[in-house]
């Protein structure tokens, strides 16, 4: 008791039937635990900070009746982990902060006559978790037959339930329990949504779930240039669905979007256009979607022209003096998972400028489009793969890239020790004459770098490195942090082309520009 052991002493006398290790620190249950002790009867290991538990965490223990775990922080239960124990009676989990209940939890648990999973973080359970318990099923056989069963004490108070139709069957159930299922508190209570916080469970009706039905009072919009659109979708689900609206097929992120809850199954989802221009024309689609299924209504923009003998251009994106515009783009920040894109246009209106970015790995033929609304000039790009080439750029509205509007970079491969240093990325921008040496890992372009060029100075970058680790042991191995700029010129000097080929090269290289890094 209360003291800080770490982990399961491996010398318990294996006669031992009763073990109780309590405020001792424990963090995990490895694989066979207490495997040696098969005459176990009784495991107490509460208020401990447990958080994983092994699959085969009570292996070698048959005989085990009593398994106490309150108090620590488990997430999750490997439910299948108790076929090691056919003949457990009371388990008793309050005080964690377990969150799901699988439908087949219970399978292993015929003899359980003391379930405590109070205290916890579930909200959504399903019926089937009790409909699929052996013990239930044989409870429910001897209905009414006095001292065929024993009674099962159940403790599921003090969760945050969910009460929406997904929790329907579950409440239904609650209520009808009865002897010889006892529940320890059955007045158990709701948490959200607002409409059923704090209200019990015999106090609600919960409804049957349904998939979106998604709808718009008006699907042809026609506005003259420069006024706001305000498009406007009605969605019908239960329980409450994700909406979204896309533009072409592509997802719209940074416009002005507001939600209004009408009632418990009606939702109104607005988009906002400020200032309409040509290149918003086009046909909008907003999606809704829940566990069950998804709908969509599509919205079309027009522009209508003041005179009728000017025609509008059409909405293929034309050339214009935003073709013109020079967009500064930078990696801005590195995060463990990707990294965060910055970029300016001296724009005349910035208001009213709106941006896409094309990402995607750098041989894709097709990028992920994402359209950016006015005032915005960062995005972050996350769950990156190691040892991949992406290429990122930044574009006016609708535009394909140009020259100097791309970054190119290829992610690091060294995992474990990038890990331990908590950076999954390392930047090293690469101007083909010149190396600026950060941390190793990824190195970065713009494509005022010709493509050619980059591919020739990893090449060379590569050959070098092995080198150097040939040179200089193992000490160096993953690194290259302390490549000195002074030689850089050798990574391009090193080609075995002929020298009209590199002088070609180099001068395609020498217009290139470094993106920044802070």
């Amino acid at each position: 008791m209360e003291t800080s052991m770490g982990q399961i002493p491996e010398d318990i006398s294996d006669d031992f039937t009763k073990i109780r290790i309590e405020n001792c620190h424990l963090t995990e249950l490895p694989r066979g635990s207490f495997s040696l002790v098969s005459a176990l009867e009784f495991l107490w290991l509460n208020f401990n900070e447990i958080t994983l538990m092994n699959i085969k965490s009570l292996e070698g223990l048959a005989n085990l009746t009593e398994l106490r775990l309150q108090g620590n922080k488990l997430t999750s239960v490997p439910w299948t982990a108790f076929q090691d124990t056919p003949k457990l009676k009371i388990l008793d989990l309050k005080h964690n902060r377990l969150d799901v209940l699988p439908e087949h939890a219970l399978r292993h648990l015929p003899a359980l006559t003391y379930l405590d999973l109070s205290f916890n973080q579930l909200n959504i359970i399903s019926k089937e978790v009790f409909i699929n318990w052996p013990l239930y099923q044989t409870a429910e056989k001897a209905w009414g037959k006095e001292g065929m069963v024993s009674n099962v004490v159940m403790a599921l108070h003090d969760n945050p339930w969910l009460c929406d139709c997904r929790l329907k069957g579950f409440v239904e159930f609650i209520r009808e329990v009865s002897p010889p299922i006892i529940l320890m508190n059955s007045y158990m209570m709701c948490s959200s949504p607002a409409t059923k916080a704090n209200k019990f469970f015999h106090e609600i009706q919960l409804k049957t779930c349904m998939k979106p039905v998604a709808s718009a009072p008006v699907t042809n919009i026609s506005l003259p240039l420069g006024a706001n659109a305000t498009l406007t979708c009605i969605v019908q689900a239960r329980p409450d669905p994700t909406i979204q609206w896309m533009y072409n097929l592509k997802i719209l992120r940074g416009f002005a979007t507001t939600q209004i809850q009408i009632d418990e199954e009606t939702v109104t989802s607005q988009l906002v256009i400020p200032s309409i221009h040509i290149a918003d024309r086009g046909v909008y689609t907003c999606m809704a979607n829940n566990f069950i299924g998804n709908s969509s209504v599509r919205i079309t923009v027009n522009i209508s022209s003041h005179n009728s003998s000017v025609p509008l251009p059409p909405p293929v994106p034309m050339l214009s003096s935003d073709d013109n515009v020079h967009i500064d783009i930078r990696i801005a920040k590195q995060t463990v998972y990707g990294i965060t894109l910055e970029w300016y246009a001296a724009t005349g209106n910035p208001a009213e400028t709106w941006f896409t970015i094309h990402f995607g790995k750098y041989d894709s033929p097709k990028k992920e489009m994402i359209y950016i609304g006015p005032g915005i000039n960062s995005y972050s790009v996350s769950d990156l793969l190691p040892v991949t080439k992406y290429e990122v750029c930044v574009t006016m509205k609708n535009r394909p890239p140009r020259e100097g509007q791309c970054i190119v970079f290829v992610t690091g491969n060294d995992m474990s020790e990038l890990e331990q240093r908590e950076r999954l990325i390392h930047i090293i921008v690469i101007v083909c004459a010149m190396v600026l040496a950060v941390p190793a890992g990824m190195y970065a372009c713009t494509t005022d770098a010709k493509f050619n060029c980059v591919g020739r100075c990893v090449d060379l970058w590569r050959k070098r490195r092995m080198h150097e680790e040939n040179l200089q042991g193992t000490e160096r191995q993953g690194h290259f942090d302390s490549l000195q700029a002074g030689s850089d010129e050798a990574l391009c000097r090193d080609s075995k082309e002929k020298p009209v080929k590199r002088r070609k090269s180099e001068d395609r290289c020498k217009g290139g520009s470094a993106a920044h890094l802070y």
